[in-house]
C-alpha cells in the first residue's frame, strides 16, 4: 500500500521528514557525484531529492502514481507527470539516472515496473533504488512513509534486480537515526547517522542499491527432435532412342490390356521411370 500525497507531503515538512531527505540525498550524492549532461528521472515521490541534481543534469522528469501528484518545481516550468506502473510515459532508451524512491516498497506489480524501468533507461544505465530495510526499526514504525509497504533486505532486493536484467554495483545504508519527532534525537541525528555508518550498518533504516542495466542475449531454445520420415520420387531415366516412341502412340498403348505374361513388367519401367538408382537398363 502506498502512502498519499498528503502524507509524504506532511512528513517531510516535519523535522524528521526534513532530516531524513537530507541524510538519503547526501548518499545519493555520493553515488552519482556528477550528472552533468545526464538525463534523470525519478518514479515514486522523489521531488524531494531531485532538488540536488535538477541544476546539474541536462533534463530532469519525475512520474508519480495515480494517488497523487503536484506540480514541481515551485515557480518554474512543471517536470511531473503522472503514469501507471507498467506504463510510464517515457520513450525507449531516453534516460540515463532513474531514481526510485517510496515507488518499489508500495507496488502490487514489481516485475512490470522494474521492465519498464529497464525499458526506458539507455543502454548502460542506471537506477538507484531507496527502500526500506527489513533490519532496521523505520519498517515497524506506521508513523514515517518507509513504514507502509514491503521492507527488503539486501540479498531480496539484489535477487530481485537480477531477476530483472540489472546488474547491482553497490548498497549504501542511510538514516539511522530513530523514528521519532524528539528534537535531541534529531538534533543528534548527523552523529547517529556516523556512528551507525561505521558500526551498525546492518540496522539502518533506508537501503540503497545502485544497479546497472544490462543486455542479455536470449537462450536460443534447442530444437524439438522430430523425427523425420524418408521421402521418396521418381528418377526419370532417359530411354535410348529405340524405345522413344511418339505421344500419341504412347497415350494410346497405355490404354492397351496387357498381354498375359506382361505383369511382370512394373508401371515405373514401362513408361521410362525407375524408382531408386540400382535400376539397371535393359
Amino acid at each position: 500500500m502506498r502512502p498519499e500525497l498528503d502524507e509524504l507531503q506532511a512528513f517531510y515538512a516535519t523535522r524528521l521528514g526534513q532530516l531524513t531527505r537530507r541524510l538519503i540525498q547526501r548518499q545519493i550524492r555520493l553515488r552519482w557525484p556528477d550528472v552533468r549532461g545526464r538525463r534523470v528521472l525519478g518514479l515514486g515521490y522523489a521531488t524531494p531529492f531531485l532538488k540536488a541534481v535538477v541544476e546539474d543534469a541536462e533534463r530532469v522528469a519525475a512520474v508519480v502514481p495515480h494517488n497523487g501528484a503536484a506540480a514541481w518545481p515551485e515557480n518554474d516550468l512543471n517536470l511531473v507527470a503522472v503514469g501507471a506502473d507498467h506504463e510510464l510515459p517515457i520513450l525507449d532508451r531516453s534516460i540515463d539516472r532513474a531514481l526510485l524512491v517510496h515507488a518499489l516498497e508500495g507496488c502490487d506489480a514489481v516485475r512490470p515496473l522494474l521492465r519498464e524501468v529497464w525499458r526506458v533507461l539507455a543502454d548502460g544505465g542506471e537506477a538507484l533504488i531507496v527502500v526500506p530495510n527489513r533490519r532496521g526499526l523505520w519498517c515497524l514504525s506506521e508513523a514515517t512513509p518507509f513504514g507502509q509497504g514491503r521492507p527488503f533486505s539486501s540479498s531480496q532486493l539484489k535477487m530481485l534486480l537480477q531477476d530483472n536484467l540489472f546488474t547491482p554495483q553497490m548498497t549504501a545504508r542511510a538514516v539511522f537515526v530513530p523514528p521519532s519527532q524528539s528534537r535531541l534525537l534529531i538534533r543528534a541525528g548527523v552523529g547517529i547517522e556516523r556512528v551507525g555508518l561505521r558500526w551498525a550498518r546492518r540496522f539502518s533504516g533506508v537501503l540503497l542499491m545502485l544497479a546497472r542495466k544490462e543486455i542479455y542475449a536470449a537462450p536460443v531454445e534447442p530444437a524439438a527432435d522430430v523425427r523425420r520420415l524418408p521421402a521418396y520420387a521418381t528418377i526419370p531415366r532417359v530411354l535410348p532412342a529405340a524405345e522413344r516412341v511418339p505421344n500419341a502412340a504412347r497415350v494410346s498403348s497405355s490404354r492397351r490390356v496387357p498381354r498375359p505374361g506382361s505383369e511382370r513388367t512394373t508401371p515405373a519401367r514401362s513408361a521410362g521411370y525407375r524408382t531408386s538408382g540400382n535400376s539397371r537398363d535393359d
